[in-house]
């Protein structure tokens, strides 16, 4: 039994799934991921993770197989980008054979490599529905004929005490035994905005703090005094008729509903106001609604910062799926 948990992160980002997983006692043996600011964020709060940045596709069997150095892997995790999606479906192509989904099939390219006991694929919910359900039926497929035993299931960031209104799916696999686990929902009670983000210090448009990425982007004066006759939680039907945008973005002009907890954060939150300052949010609310410690520092630009925290799984949701691994891993008898 494996008294050392092991762990490969995928499209590791700025590591949201990494630090979950650190806190649940899982020892990373190394992760890999392209974008250059992305990694300078992971190196500068991962300094003893081995980390390799590098695209996955020129990534060799042979050296992931070094990479691992024949070790026995718990879990592989990791959410890779998949492009290959259309309304209609992908009329006459499976979506394993998209070549826009490649990086799907690098993720299974791994996972048959190293043959880790278990692992936790992350995506956007529409895999979940896409192509009437066919697309999620191909990928378990895909796993089983590796030999694991796969199920997936749709979850809300928001069952987790996670401030955020974030629908996910996770595909998880279990080489050992038919026994797959899902995080459970831990609150009756949602957290709101507020909670998470109340405490840092007020800042006005353009101005800067002393808390790292805590620092408000600068807007126009017309933006400012548009946003100025938006209530917390109201919208552009607030402004009055003369001044409000007849076109455009419907996303802007909003306010972040003070009580709720927030709308997805995506890779560009510019468009959403705080519910009572007159700004966007900073860098560091945003990734105190994905629930980064204030210690996480994000590197690079202001708008690959923004990135990096979108694309970011959440850390306390990434805990919850290391807890359901190790669980699965005790009932497995794979730990005492």
């Amino acid at each position: 039994m494996n008294s050392k948990l092991t762990y490969i992160d995928l499209f590791s980002g700025a590591g949201g799934m990494s630090l979950g997983f650190d806190k649940e006692g899982f020892n990373n043996i190394f992760s890999i991921d392209i974008e250059p600011s992305f990694c300078e964020t992971y190196k500068a709060n991962f300094p003893t993770h081995n980390l390799v940045q590098k695209d996955i596709t020129k990534l060799t069997d042979q050296e992931i197989k070094s990479l691992t150095n024949q070790m026995d892997i718990d879990v592989v995790i990791g959410g890779p980008p998949c492009q290959g999606f259309s309304i209609a479906g992908n009329i006459g192509r499976r979506f394993i054979e998209d070549p826009r989904n490649q990086l799907f099939r690098e993720f299974a390219r791994v996972v048959e490599i190293v043959k880790p006991k278990y692992f936790v694929m992350e995506n956007v919910a529409r895999l979940f529905t896409h192509n009437k359900g066919e697309t999620k039926m191909e990928i378990i497929e895909l796993f089983k004929k590796l030999n694991y035993s796969v199920d997936c299931k749709v979850i809300n960031t928001a069952n987790f005490g996670i401030p955020q209104v974030r629908n996910r799916v996770l595909f998880i696999g279990n080489r050992i035994s038919d026994n797959i686990i899902f995080p459970d929902k831990k609150v009756e009670k949602y957290t709101s905005v507020k909670d998470a983000i109340d405490r840092l210090p007020k800042l006005k448009s353009g101005e800067k703090s002393k808390i790292a990425n805590h620092i408000a982007m600068k807007h126009s004066e017309q933006m400012l005094e548009k946003m100025s006759y938006v209530s917390d939680g109201g919208n552009r039907n607030e402004i009055p008729e003369t001044l409000r945008p007849k076109s455009g973005d419907v996303r802007k002009y909003i306010r972040y509903k003070s009580t709720e907890p927030a709308v997805c954060v995506t890779g560009d939150m510019r468009k959403i106001f705080h519910y009572s300052q007159n700004r966007a949010l900073t860098v560091r609310e945003l990734a105190s609604i994905q629930t980064f410690p204030i210690d996480f520092v994000f590197k690079g630009s202001t708008i690959s910062q923004q990135q990096q925290v979108g694309n970011s799984v959440p850390p306390v949701l990434a805990m919850e799926i290391a807890l359901t691994i190790k669980k699965m891993m005790k009932d497995d008898k794979q730990i005492s």
